[in-house]
């Protein structure tokens, strides 16, 4: 089979497609033949060796098919069954074989495309928005990066959760973007001063928290946005690590909380998992949260599909179609 491999960490150009031989599936593995294949930020991480993973990679976390054999002891999936997941690297690939634990049955009213363009995004939403910090109806609510994959997302719930949702983004465009998610009011920050911007917004009342999976460019200018005892949630690092973390400025900025959560913690207790995507499932079949697919680029061409992502060229998800 087909798969896109790094065999050194670097640009876009380490993507290479390769002829792989997959074994059969073992122990506790469903071997699973990819419909379609989402694209994250989180992949551009692996490739860089800014997370660094032993190598050769299949990178891609996510991805959306059909179960095509089993492994011994799997129970709860037979060949044949729709299926989507969020897991380990090894999704760039025409097939590939997971941990069962990663996977959940996909409902007919969800399109493969869909699937694999909202599960990595949609969970970490999830988690955001329903566990980290439980949004309530009438929150102030910022969202950076708010025209992207999980920015879009968070505006949309956030909204239909009663949210008041503020939107920071690059360009007009995007800020038209993230408007029709559901974002009340958008903030261009690279023209404006987005904290002030925030200040003004809530009459002084500040945000409940702050979604960041921007990382560096928004730090500590976040903690500003924030109302005493208001959350700092950090979920990526798109414009670089925050470094230099001083405790001491959550005391003085209003006795804030901070946190970096990850998916894959939330994703280890396997009931949990089901009633995450469950809630994730339920918003987007109602229509809630629609998921945009900005561009569907072929598995071969990978690398483009790296590129336009970090040149922030995206409005939403890239699929990748084996």
């Amino acid at each position: 089979m087909r798969a896109i491999r790094i065999h050194q960490t670097g640009g876009p150009e380490v993507l290479k497609i390769d002829e792989v031989e997959l074994p059969p599936p073992g122990k506790g593995e469903v071997r699973v033949r990819h419909h379609a294949i989402g694209v994250n930020y989180l992949d551009t991480y692996h490739r860089t060796g800014f997370y660094p993973m032993p190598l050769p990679l299949i990178p891609g976390a996510e991805g959306a098919g059909e179960v095509v054999e089993v492994g011994p002891g799997v129970a709860g999936f037979k060949p044949g069954d729709r299926v989507v997941y969020a897991g380990p690297p090894g999704a760039y690939a025409e097939e590939r074989n997971i941990g069962a634990q990663f996977l959940v049955k996909l409902p007919r009213a969800i399109d493969y495309d869909t699937a694999a363009a909202m599960m990595l995004k949609g969970l970490t939403a999830q988690y955001l928005l329903r566990q980290t910090y439980k949004v309530k109806e009438g929150d102030w609510i910022l969202v950076h990066a708010a025209a992207g994959g999980v920015g879009q997302i968070l505006c949309q719930w956030g909204k239909a959760l009663g949210a008041r949702v503020i939107g920071t983004v690059g360009s007009a465009d995007k800020a038209k973007i993230a408007k029709k998610c559901g974002a009340h009011h958008t903030i261009l920050y690279r023209d404006e001063d987005f904290a002030k911007r925030v200040e003004e917004i809530t009459k002084g009342e500040k945000c409940a928290v702050v979604y960041d999976g921007v990382g560096k460019a928004t730090f500590p200018a976040s903690l500003d946005c924030l109302r005493p005892f208001g959350t700092f949630a950090s979920f990526g690092s798109a414009s670089g690590g925050i470094e230099g973390f001083d405790l001491g400025m959550l005391g003085r900025k209003g006795s804030l909380f901070a946190t970096r959560p990850t998916l894959f913690t939330f994703m280890a207790n396997r009931a949990l998992l089901e009633k995450m995507a469950r809630d994730l499932f339920r918003v987007v079949a109602n229509g809630d949260v629609k998921i945009r697919i900005s561009r569907r680029i072929p598995l071969a061409e990978a690398a483009e599909a790296h590129r336009a992502l970090e040149a922030r060229e995206t409005t939403g998800s890239i699929v990748l179609k084996p």
